[in-house]
């Protein structure tokens, strides 16, 4: 009998991911129940996750309390947390693609700090899904070098290229339920852990004029992100914005 799924994504990485689901189907004997979505201002108009339900005439729902039973849910930039009711929906196993490296970038605006803390490495983790945020165990990783003065956005997209990658490597996996999850906190003491939220991206992106060159430079790079609102500093009350000049056309 073949597993049943149920899919929740978002923004780009969601798309892509979505797209191999449908297009793995028939090969790795599964159905696709359903997708929840939520369209985002990165989503390009005519590659939304809404648009290619219709396309392959997949249900999309919005509303959580109609996830139906299934073997396995798979979450992929879905924007709300999943309560314990949800999660129990899963027969099999509640799955999620996390863009950062776990225990270490837990949460929110990942890449941001990852740029603050001048890390030289990043990574992107299939992991199980809690009632807590990002902190169930780790079933598959990949990790990968930071560039040397990469910007947040550049940094997201590699993070999307590799985070793919490991989507389409572990799906067979999951659909077998061939995996070993690793518990984050047995991890924890070598790798350390942090959890960050969406609200924080508004303080990092004010800048200290008395901070130096280095320091606002870090800055400028961990939160300019079009087209979102650039990073800027406080003059005679005015908002003065930063856009890097190389950035510019």
């Amino acid at each position: 009998m073949p597993q049943t799924l149920v899919f929740l994504g978002a923004k780009k990485i969601g798309y892509q991911c979505l797209m191999y689901l449908i297009e793995k189907q028939e090969h790795l004997d599964f159905q696709l129940l359903a997708v929840f979505t939520k369209e985002n201002i990165l989503d390009a108009e005519e590659n939304t996750i809404s648009r290619l339900c219709e396309i392959h005439h997949i249900a999309v729902l919005s509303d959580l309390s109609q996830l139906p039973a299934c073997d396995i849910l798979l979450s992929v930039q879905y924007h709300q947390i999943l309560r314990k009711e949800h999660l129990a929906k899963a027969g099999v196993a509640a799955i999620n693609l996390h863009m950062a490296p776990l225990p270490e970038y837990r949460g929110c605006n990942q890449f941001s700090f990852a740029i603050l803390d001048q890390k030289d490495y990043f990574g992107t983790t299939l992991h199980l899904m809690t009632e807590g945020i990002d902190d169930g165990d780790i079933l598959w990783e990949q990790r990968f070098s930071i560039p040397l003065d990469i910007f947040v956005k550049d940094l997201y997209e590699l993070t999307e290229k590799h985070s793919l990658a490991l989507f389409q490597q572990h799906l067979p996996d999951i659909i077998r339920h061939n995996f070993s999850p690793v518990s984050q906190q047995s991890v924890i003491p070598q790798r350390g852990t942090s959890l960050h939220y969406r609200k924080e991206i508004e303080t990092l992106k004010q800048i200290d004029l008395a901070w130096d060159k280095e320091q606002i430079w870090r800055y400028i790079r961990a939160t300019y992100f079009p087209p979102f609102q650039p990073p800027f500093a406080m003059i005679n009350e005015r908002k003065i914005y930063f856009v890097p000049q190389e950035k510019l056309g």
